[in-house]
């Protein structure tokens, strides 16, 4: 039984990313979907899209890297835990990495990366870092 699918997510990604997949599938949910088309729009993967495997859907996300072979997605973590769930307000988020990396958040909005959260004055709880 899995607890924490959006770890699981992310931890797919991370092994992934560092055996040099192209691309990686998850099982698909609301929630995942959100978080690939925030990494889709902040540049870090390529593209996703959805399909039925065993009567299951599945998201199959595209994984980015440069031109020589660099990663792209160099750090992805799980902020907020099943366990300790972490919530912070628009005047909270501080940017990543001086900007260079994004926390994505799940707001009443919808999944969003911290920047648009900021500009949209909105908070919620933060779902995972990325740089």
């Amino acid at each position: 039984m899995m607890t924490d699918p959006i770890a699981d997510m992310l931890t797919r990604i991370r092994n992934a990313v560092r055996i040099e997949r192209p691309h990686v599938q998850v099982p698909a949910s609301k929630v995942k979907r959100g978080l690939a088309e925030v990494l889709k729009r902040e540049g870090y993967i390529w593209d996703w899209n959805e399909s039925e495997e065993n009567k299951f859907p599945v998201l199959q996300i595209e994984l980015k890297y440069g031109p020589n072979g660099e990663r792209v997605i160099r750090h992805i973590k799980r902020v907020s835990k099943p366990g300790r769930r972490i919530y912070n307000g628009a005047t909270q988020l501080r940017p990543i990495l001086n900007g260079l990396g994004i926390s994505i958040v799940s707001t009443s909005r919808g999944v969003i990366s911290d920047r648009e959260a900021r500009q949209r004055n909105l908070g919620g709880e933060v779902l995972c870092e990325v740089w």
